[in-house]
């Protein structure tokens, strides 16, 4: 892509009332912007990065056995009633009537209508085990948006649910999911934490959260530095000694960005989801749940990866992986090997951003910095005379002056490592 072609509104000043890192930078960048308090649109650059994380997801998940279907937004409120959650969710349900008198609801979260779909078409024990999942906008009526993305109105989220004959089942695919997290949270640059957590209003006898620490988060845990060891602050807690090792536990501020549930028969009761079991008996399937904040993985991200110049993006999240600055597009040396560069690392399968737009060199490194590219190949005139390139890593700021014609295998090594 030519950033001369590219829609990448970089700004240097943001609106007073963004108050966090991660929402300051994806305005600045021009990830996204709002349109009105807790709705967001996403900008190509930060859709780009929403893809990726998508896709990192479905490799995790389609690898150990799931299946992707895409399940409804608009949910008649019959369901909620028949598992009572439309009172316990209350206000947070976005309802509405439509022209035929029908109430519906803008799904928050999809428990009643996946086991709707499984009771009509798994009746057997030889139908499981079974994992669904969807990436899919949702939408809740948060009684105070906040932190850009980390709290909004409409979000994009990954569910998934396991479908089990017993709870020998059910833990074996909690675990398999357990897994699956700690690798995408991995892939994506993140260091996450987990803790047991209460189940709430999604009821079930075990769940675990995915906590990124953060400044800009809303909840608070426990933690220590030396053995990593994490817990939920407990109101009745009288010592804040590690049990693990004795070391002093800190109370800090985190994201959460992944909630998993062995849910049992919580939905599948009420709903008569049943499969006939090897003895021909009618029994209650085993349910789990599994959510990520796709969304909020954007938000997470920034917050665990940036400076004081902008966005530094993990490499496998990164919207391009390569960003070519010709430092002085009036000089026609520069301005056609810049393109000449582009076209040959384009048909090599890289995802890069040209900067060919005539503007001063110091304007091209600050929004370099604010976008955050991984790897930036730097065109200029003295070193372009002697045949070379230089290439700067975002991350570490190191700097290497290269041969042009050794610099594609240079430009390998180094992704490879990002």
């Amino acid at each position: 892509m030519y950033w001369t072609k590219a829609f990448i509104p970089t700004l240097k000043e943001v609106p007073k009332d963004i108050d966090s890192t991660s929402h300051k930078l994806m305005y600045k960048a021009g990830l996204i912007r709002m349109l009105t308090a807790g709705v967001y649109s996403y900008l190509p650059l930060g859709l780009a990065v929403l893809r990726k994380i998508e896709g990192i997801i479905r490799q995790e998940l389609n690898c150990r056995g799931a299946q992707e279907l895409l399940l409804p937004v608009l949910q008649p409120i019959e369901l909620w009633k028949k598992t009572g959650r439309d009172v316990q969710l209350g206000q947070t349900l976005i309802r509405f009537v439509d022209r035929r008198g029908r109430q519906f609801v803008l799904g928050p979260t999809h428990e009643e209508v996946i086991t709707d779909l499984v009771k009509n078409h798994v009746n057997s024990y030889r139908q499981l085990p079974l994992i669904l999942y969807q990436i899919q906008t949702k939408f809740r009526d948060e009684p105070r948006p906040r932190f850009g993305l980390i709290r909004s109105y409409e979000f994009i989220m990954k569910d998934a649910y396991s479908f089990d004959k017993d709870e020998a089942g059910l833990e074996k695919n909690y675990k398999l999911m357990f897994e699956a997290y700690n690798k995408i949270f991995f892939r994506c640059g993140l260091a996450a934490v987990t803790v047991e957590a209460d189940p709430g209003v999604m009821g079930g006898s075990l769940s675990h959260e995915f906590m990124v620490p953060a400044s800009s988060g809303e909840d608070q845990i426990l933690y220590c530095a030396n053995c990593k060891y994490t817990s939920p602050i407990n109101q009745k807690q009288d010592s804040f000694d590690c049990p693990k090792c004795k070391a002093k536990l800190e109370q800090i501020t985190a994201i959460e960005i992944g909630h998993i549930f062995q849910l049992g028969t919580k939905y599948s009761k009420v709903q008569g989801a049943n499969y006939l079991d090897e003895k021909g008996a009618l029994i209650p399937v085993i349910m789990g749940c599994y959510g990520i904040g796709v969304s909020r993985l954007l938000s997470a991200i920034i917050e665990q990866n940036n400076d004081k110049d902008g966005i530094i993006w993990p490499g496998e999240v990164a919207p391009y992986s390569l960003l070519i600055l010709p430092l002085n597009m009036s000089d026609t040396k520069t301005k056609e090997f810049g393109f000449k560069i582009y076209d040959d690392l384009s048909k090599q399968g890289f995802s890069v951003l040209l900067d060919d737009r005539p503007e001063r060199a110091g304007v091209k490194f600050n929004d370099a910095d604010l976008i955050g590219i991984p790897l930036r190949i730097i065109i200029g005139e003295e070193n372009l005379k002697k045949k070379k390139v230089e290439l700067v890593i975002r991350k570490t700021k190191e700097s290497f002056l290269i041969n042009m014609e050794s610099s594609l295998v240079k430009i390998n090594q180094i992704l490879k490592k990002l």
